[in-house]
């Protein structure tokens, strides 16, 4: 057994050689750039702005190169290799592991993007389109689910084929990057500070993710709550709705996939569909349903045209569209790692084929009716002059959304239900992302142990500081965009990482030797 793979029967719960530095690194770059929010906003948007204009074509083809690749491991010998003993069955079934996975690939962000993603589009839609008027409607709802699609659940997914077959195949005791690159760079890189600096990459990235989604996830709860007690959002209610998050998250946590985080998942299924039947019975139905119609035949008629649009003529100016895709991609492509090594943990027993396409349809289809339902009640409010969606997600998106839901019969009961849905998202977000920073970090065998419960806490108590100290001195903006630069080492990681998995497969002849048997006719 090579040195990287020795494991800690006693001691230290936590590998401090990436998990110390990378915090450190947080620290160090975090506080700076909150303190000189203005300053650091501005070389950023200035570094993310000349990526725009120079790597659109690369972020574009990125996200399209991931799908194919993600068709080509499914539909190829190696889909049928199964991650674990071919004789085992699933942990999950697939109604409980496509609950999981959607929690985890979508989270609360749905809910924001959903509702007001669309208004951005139509105050600035692409090729010559009139602001507000209906073909730029059309483009907004389309664009929202576009986000949503194929491309976004590739990036978070093809690094799992490698770390679910070094975890439940190859049994290798550490479910960590550095390990699936070692069948390409050997053991004297991955035991050594090649193999650290990958981990460590890793780790920023999640860490400064995850803090991130806290810190921008909290408005989504805090302003609803606020319209709905008729109190304003201060940063004492934003401490108190997080001090309740993160008790429901570490306890989350702290129970694990089977007890906490799959039947949080579950629940909050069919509280979300309880609560879109509600917006379409008591809201505009006919309506939403007519304009959720539209919106998928228009991207299905635009898809090809939305997945390579780089706007290179530039006739009418840079739009929404060209900066926030390479955004999107770029911001995915931060979360990459973190997906797929959550969703290798939790896909002993499947295919790799049925892992990739559950991650690519499952949450693919949930979105794009969350996308139908909220968008399509916005859309309705502004075309019938209920309400200024427009104007005012020019202003603050965030309050648009509870403006939009009070416009409902039973007002406050529907921002009740989206708070708890919002909030249920949101936990199950960060109780996978404690899961899997514990199960990268600790000095268990993964594959045959959990992670500490006590790190778990420990890690979400460490996401938390690092959120509230920067929500509290107004860091978070500098750091959402640094998590989006923070792709561009994580895609070569990304592309290191598929490779390793055809090799690791080929090398074992694994599409022979691990995969389920066709049971035998009897003879008649």
């Amino acid at each position: 057994m090579s040195k990287g793979n020795k494991v800690s029967k006693k001691g230290n719960l936590i590998d401090y050689r990436i998990f110390l530095p990378s915090l450190l690194i947080i620290i160090a770059i975090a506080i700076p750039f909150s303190l000189y929010e203005k300053e650091s906003l501005s070389i950023l948007n200035g570094i993310f702005d000349k990526i725009v204009e120079v790597f659109t074509w690369g972020y574009i083809w990125y996200g399209i190169i991931l799908v194919g690749a993600a068709i080509y491991f499914s539909f190829s010998k190696y889909g049928k290799v199964v991650l674990g003993n071919p004789t085992e069955k699933p942990r999950f079934t697939l109604f409980e592991y496509s609950s999981i996975l959607i929690a985890m690939g979508l989270g609360s962000t749905i809910m924001r993007t959903g509702m007001v993603q669309w208004a951005f589009v139509a105050n600035d839609p692409p090729l010559g389109v009139d602001p507000g008027s209906s073909q730029a409607l059309l483009w907004g709802n389309s664009y929202s689910m576009f986000l949503w699609s194929f491309q976004v659940f590739a990036i978070f997914v093809m690094t799992a084929p490698a770390m679910g077959y070094i975890l439940h195949v190859r049994k290798k005791p550490f479910m960590r990057i550095s390990e699936a690159c070692r069948t390409i760079f050997g053991d004297k890189f991955t035991d050594g500070v090649g193999g650290k600096f990958l981990d460590v990459i890793f780790l920023v990235s999640i860490l400064s993710g995850a803090a991130v989604t806290l810190g921008l996830g909290a408005p989504i709860v805090t302003y609803n709550l606020s319209e709905l007690l008729n109190i304003d959002v201060t940063f004492g209610l934003t401490l108190i709705v997080t001090i309740v998050w993160v008790f429901l998250f570490s306890l989350s946590a702290y129970l694990g996939i089977e007890k906490g985080i799959k039947k949080l998942s579950t629940l909050n299924m069919y509280i979300a569909g309880a609560f879109a039947l509600f917006v379409l019975i008591a809201g505009p139905g006919i309506f939403i349903l007519n304009y959720f119609t539209d919106s998928v035949g228009f991207l299905i008629s635009n898809y090809v045209s939305m997945s390579l649009h780089t706007n290179s003529l530039d006739l009418n100016g840079g739009t929404h569209i060209e900066s926030y895709t390479v955004f999107w991609f770029a911001y995915s492509a931060t979360w990459a790692m973190l997906h797929s090594v959550f969703a290798a943990k939790i896909s002993k027993g499947r295919t790799i084929k049925e892992m990739i396409l559950t991650y690519l349809l499952a949450p693919t289809l949930i979105s794009w009716v969350a996308t139908g339902v909220l968008g399509g009640l916005g859309v309705h409010r502004f075309i019938t002059d209920q309400f200024p969606v427009m104007d005012l997600v020019k202003e603050d998106s965030m309050a648009a959304i509870p403006q939009i839901l009070s416009t409902l019969p039973f007002a406050n009961v529907a921002i009740t239900v989206f708070v708890i849905v919002a909030l249920i998202f949101l936990t199950t977000t960060l109780d996978s992302t404690t899961y899997t920073i514990a199960s990268y970090t600790g000095t268990r065998n993964m594959s045959k142990a959990e992670p500490s419960k006590s790190l778990r806490i420990i890690v979400a108590l460490i996401i938390t500081g690092i959120s509230l100290l920067l929500m509290r001195i107004g860091g978070l903006a500098p750091l959402e965009v640094l998590s989006g630069l923070m792709g561009l080492p994580i895609i070569v990681i990304q592309f290191l990482t598929i490779y390793a998995a055809k090799k690791m497969m080929d090398e074992d002849k694994a599409w022979v030797n691990n995969v389920r048997k066709k049971p035998k006719k009897e003879n008649q």
